[in-house]
């Protein structure tokens, strides 16, 4: 949570791959002005490089969030087995790996920890794990820190299958939906994760699917706004398993324009205490241009 993690040692520097000083020279840590969507390819991004399937529309949400973190060098990830891991390990960003379901638990205690270790310092925590370390496996403490009203992020990254595994049907999988390890077609619908946000009076929610990057981005520092001084927050990402449902790696895109107009529209559910808070810091923004 420094630069001091990512800069070189002098008498190494030379030596090092070059990413290293593009992170510390032209990353977004410590900017003003920080870096927009439309800047990407102009800037040193958190991530990069990935070994994720190529095509994936996980990995491309991934890549948003981190460029949406209003302050990334003060931010730690919290995840857990899945895909997405295989991503965020690799950006330039503390992340913990959680054992499986004790994501929320995790970010619960180690927020609580940073508002005592530097109580003159935002450190904002953000959990991004799949639909399985979430909603199946690890909904207990998901809905708890949620009740709880915990200052931190949870994005789901709904992919609405065990993409990492095999296959599998999860909690997210709709109704009928015929997967390799659900040959018959799953038989219940698809947890509405929104709805119990609603009910557990999570101060910031919203629905989205990587089709307009710049929402994306001011979606995530939004989020991740609230989470910080007002209450829990939670966002719901479409980010399709292109090799589980067979989308043609050219067609993902289409996919998710198509997944959205049908069935995850874009949808934004704010507390009036978190309305309050935002209008107060879009107007400060303002006011600085």
């Amino acid at each position: 949570m420094s630069l001091a993690n990512l800069t070189p040692s002098p008498g190494f520097h030379k030596w090092l791959p070059v990413e290293y000083r593009d992170l510390v020279e032209h990353g977004p840590y410590f900017r003003d002005k920080k870096p927009k969507v439309s800047d990407m390819g102009k800037f040193k991004e958190i991530v990069e490089e990935h070994p994720m399937c190529a095509g994936c529309a996980m990995t491309l949400f991934i890549r948003l969030v981190f460029i949406g973190l209003p302050t990334p060098e003060h931010t730690v990830i919290v995840g857990t087995a899945g895909c997405g891991r295989l991503a965020i390990s690799q950006g330039s960003i503390p992340f913990i790996y959680g054992n499986y379901g004790d994501t929320n638990a995790t970010a619960s205690g180690l927020k609580r920890g940073l508002e005592v270790r530097f109580p003159n310092q935002h450190k904002d925590v953000v959990v991004m794990a799949g639909d399985g370390g979430l909603i199946d496996i690890g909904f207990q403490h998901l809905m708890h820190g949620w009740f709880r009203q915990e200052k931190f992020t949870t994005i789901l990254l709904d992919n609405e299958v065990y993409g990492n595994t095999g296959g599998q049907e999860s909690g997210m999988t709709r109704q009928g939906q015929i997967l390799k390890m659900a040959p018959r077609g799953k038989k219940t619908g698809k947890i509405d994760a929104l709805g119990l946000a609603k009910v557990s009076k999570v101060d910031y929610v919203a629905r989205i699917a990587p089709t307009n990057p710049a929402r994306v981005a001011r979606t995530v520092r939004r989020a991740v706004l609230v989470a910080r001084e007002v209450g829990s927050s939670y966002i719901q990402a479409y980010t399709s398993c292109n090799i589980e449902y067979a989308i043609p790696t050219p067609d993902v895109m289409k996919d998710a324009f198509d997944v959205e107009k049908d069935r995850y529209g874009f949808e934004e559910i704010i507390s009036d205490r978190a309305k309050e808070f935002l209008a107060e810091v879009e107007k400060k923004d303002k006011a600085k241009k």
